[in-house]
């Protein structure tokens, strides 16, 4: 393994972390205070939709005064916002709009921890710096192996610090821990990998300008492969938003699971995204190109979709998640590889900011109209989810074909 990319396989896992620890008890953290199913979205749309304010306005500003200052704000931001949080496990519950007031303090925290939240673009950019083409086709395989560890550990540790005598109050107290570790981390071991001779002024844009991607995707004036990647991200993260929005009310509702088992099934399917990403994702690459594997993955994820409706028995159900979980370990790292290669490297930050953005308008929609849905019909949302992927797949494979047998090569 890479000393140089030590930071960043660091960032990947403890940013995953920070995000799955929440996984298993957010749902009951939600209920506790008598709130219908679609706070619960919202409370998940929130951190995406003030990060797809802040993250591509942190990755541009990372192409102009570095990376490693970036990062510290970022994980600054998420420190704080864990700091806000259980401060709002220990208020009384009055009502403030509808809500008892720890949800909508909790929700100011979601909120800053997005709005600070450019750690993935800008990290993702940072290992694009220091690594060859070569390199990138299976370093991002690698960075979703390491995310799909925190995938394993997160919710496992969500689960038992839930179940701790401090209670909820304990799973963030270890997120805190989590976050001042990685400051120190950031400060210590990561070095700064855009010089300054590479950097470019920092352009001021407008709310209109941040918000409206078309008009960033113009202005950086990307390869017409991005540009198509871009759009069948889009669609990809609709259904993961979707998915993510309802999966850990679907569980609860068809096993009745409990904060630990939930935490624990959640480990059992972040084994097989760590085992996928970090090992299979790189095999497909290499017989199938970036491009083909993008294509597979999709496929996978519009079949595990509807397989997820078809057993209430649990091993089958793991066997059907299975489907799901490949596909999405093949999509995750395809798409880094491919705008990374692809990318103008003076722009890096930004095109990459552009990508978490697609990602967090996405995930800032769908979950909680997912969740709100979820309420009225129950896991036949799930069939209308899977068509996403399929019309990914249809695009991607249109993309594909224009740009020749092998269009990454």
């Amino acid at each position: 393994m890479s000393k140089k990319l030590l930071p960043a396989y660091l960032l990947t896992f403890v940013n995953v972390l920070g995000f799955s620890i929440l996984m298993p008890i957010l749902p009951f953290v939600v209920d506790s205070y008598g709130a219908p199913k679609w706070v619960f979205g919202l409370l998940l749309s929130l951190y995406s939709s003030f990060q797809f304010i802040g993250a591509p306005v942190l990755g541009a500003l990372s192409d102009t005064i570095g990376r490693k200052k970036i990062l510290l704000v970022s994980q600054g931001g998420t420190l704080l916002s864990w700091i806000i949080f259980a401060i709002a496990l220990t208020l009384p519950s009055y009502h403030v709009f509808g809500l008892a007031l720890p949800l909508v303090i909790i929700a100011i925290s979601r909120a800053l921890d997005g709005i600070t939240g450019g750690n993935v673009s800008v990290t993702n950019a940072y290992v694009s710096d220091i690594t060859s083409r070569e390199e990138k086709s299976y370093i991002f395989g690698y960075l979703g192996g390491i995310a799909g560890l925190g995938m394993i550990i997160g919710p496992g540790i969500g689960g038992l610090t839930a179940a701790s005598p401090l209670g909820y109050l304990g799973t963030i107290f270890t997120s805190i821990f989590i976050s001042v570790c990685t400051l120190i981390a950031i400060v210590t071991w990561l070095k700064e990998s855009h010089p300054a001779d590479d950097r470019i002024d920092y352009k001021r844009r407008s709310l209109k300008d941040v918000l409206y991607i078309p008009e960033r995707i113009k202005t950086v004036n990307p390869a017409p492969i991005i540009k198509t990647i871009f759009t069948v991200k889009m669609i990809f993260s609709s259904m993961m938003g979707l998915y993510i929005g309802t999966m850990a009310l679907f569980l609860i509702d068809l096993f009745e699971f409990n904060e630990y088992q939930l935490g624990f099934f959640m480990f059992a399917v972040g084994t097989f995204l760590a085992f996928n990403q970090a090992f299979l994702s790189k095999r497909f690459v290499k017989y199938f190109g970036e491009f083909k594997t993008l294509l597979i993955g999709l496929l996978l994820c519009a079949l595990g979709m509807i397989s997820l409706t078809l057993s209430r028995n649990l091993v089958l159900f793991l066997g059907c998640y299975y489907i799901l979980n490949l596909g999405l370990s093949l999509c995750f790292p395809t798409f880094n590889a491919l705008i990374a290669i692809h990318s103008n490297p003076k722009k890096q930050g930004e095109i990459m900011g552009i990508s978490e953005s697609i990602n967090s308008l996405a995930m800032a929609v769908f979950p909680i109209l997912a969740a709100t849905l979820y309420g009225f019909i129950g896991y036949k949302l799930y069939y209308f989810v899977s068509a996403l992927p399929f019309a990914a797949f249809a695009l991607a494979l249109i993309g594909s074909k224009k740009y020749g047998h092998q269009p990454v090569r």
